[in-house]
């Protein structure tokens, strides 16, 4: 008799979401891991799939080629819903450069166009220029005076400035790109909202790439322009995807660190004192709070696929927890403990296989270069709140951060 398991098998659970704690996720995946690390999950639109919660099964299904960033493929999706996506997909045909909504062949092509510009190396030439940039805005936030809003002084325009300026576009511009992705990522907003968004933001991508043609600067976009054949669709995809990925996670993953390192002065200290622990805190950081909630690592099967014993039917969704992988024991001890000074390398914040995060070197620099400032500006910096008062996202939204960040020094 075949030892595996049908996938009509256990009832399924509701996704867990909630939280009782700032920066753990819901317990219930802890649960979940432990017992059934890969369990059948009842999406809200009622149809069923599957969730994997341990770090090897985050691993292996987002690097194996048979599941597919696809999400709405039939039966995954209910027809309303589908519609909608579809709806909005039509709509934006900048969406042809943005990797995390496609498949190879195509996701192949541009990826390998795309990636030549985002190594270690290459990233690192943009050192001196986030420096100065973070310079500056320390400098405005240290002129506001004691107590500021660290996300509206810091945390929330320094992604964007840094986006725009790797592009080569005014910082001035930069709503121009937050808009679509605040859109995009609202759970409230509608397809109609969503379409609107996109629209504008084509009608200036499309004019900024006119300009780059016709008159290149030193910046990525010109450079992309004048070594590869993309498309200006193409084009405006890297530019929308570069902002929705690494603007409102950054602003995140900057506000949240600061709050985690704030909360316990120890570590804070523990910074200010030895600089050579950023670098290796930014990574725990990125394990230990893995802002990424839910959406973006659900896939398709394409094929049936056996994991463990249980097969995952042709058609099926399986959901990934970036956040319950990164807590797994068996890669992470003590997982639920904040420790600077762990490796943290291998954590799967960015996600993993072919889809893993374009910009991650950015990110991680972007973090690397804001956290030397801040301890080096600011060793005496404070919450000016409780922490418990910390207004934070709800747990429902794409990505987990907080509203606003009261400091002091």
């Amino acid at each position: 008799m075949s030892s595996v398991r049908s996938s009509a098998g256990s009832a399924p659970v509701d996704l867990p979401i909630t939280r009782t704690h700032p920066f753990d996720p819901a317990p219930q995946l802890a649960a979940l891991r432990e017992e059934s690390p890969l369990c059948r999950l009842r999406y809200p639109d009622g149809h069923v799939g599957w969730l994997a919660t341990s770090y090897d099964l985050a691993r292996r299904v987002l690097v194996d080629s048979r599941f597919s960033i696809k999400p709405m493929r039939p039966p995954v999706g209910d027809p309303v819903t589908t519609a909608e996506v579809q709806e909005v997909e039509r709509a934006q045909p900048e969406a042809e450069g943005a990797l995390i909504l496609l498949d190879p062949p195509q996701h192949t092509k541009i990826r390998r166009l795309q990636a030549a510009y985002f190594t270690v190396q290459r990233i690192g030439e943009h050192r001196a220029g986030l420096e100065r940039l973070v310079g500056d805005q320390l400098d405005a936030m240290e002129r506001q005076g004691s107590p500021v809003d660290f996300v509206r002084a810091f945390a929330a325009p320094v992604p964007g400035l840094a986006i725009c300026a790797m592009l080569g576009v005014p910082g001035s511009d930069r709503e121009h790109f937050e808009r679509p992705t605040q859109v995009s990522e609202d759970p409230r907003s509608t397809a109609e909202e969503q379409i609107a968004a996109n629209n504008e933001f084509r009608a200036y991508s499309h004019g900024v790439i006119q300009r780059k043609r016709a008159e290149p600067g030193d910046d990525l976009l010109s450079e992309v322009i004048a070594t590869s054949d993309l498309s200006d669709a193409e084009l405006a995809g890297l530019a929308l995807q570069l902002f929705s990925a690494g603007h409102e996670t950054t602003v995140s993953m900057l506000a949240l660190s600061l709050l985690a390192l704030l909360g316990d002065r120890r570590r804070w200290e523990q910074l200010c004192a030895d600089p050579s622990l950023v670098d290796g805190a930014v990574e725990e950081l990125l394990r230990y709070l893995t802002i990424v909630q839910v959406g973006a690592f659900t896939r398709t099967a394409t094929e049936d696929v056996e994991l463990d014993g249980t097969v995952v039917k042709a058609g099926e969704g399986i959901t990934v927890s970036l956040s319950a992988a990164n807590r797994d024991p068996s890669k992470f001890p003590d997982p639920d403990l904040l420790d600077l000074a762990r490796d943290a390398s291998g954590h799967v914040a960015f996600g993993h296989g072919r889809h893993i995060c374009l910009g991650q070197h950015f990110a991680r620099l972007e973090l690397q270069v804001a956290l030397a400032a801040l301890t080096r500006r600011f060793p005496t910096l404070r919450l000016a709140v409780p922490s418990e008062e910390v207004p934070m996202y709800p747990s429902e939204q794409f990505l987990y951060g907080v509203h606003e960040l009261p400091v002091a020094w």
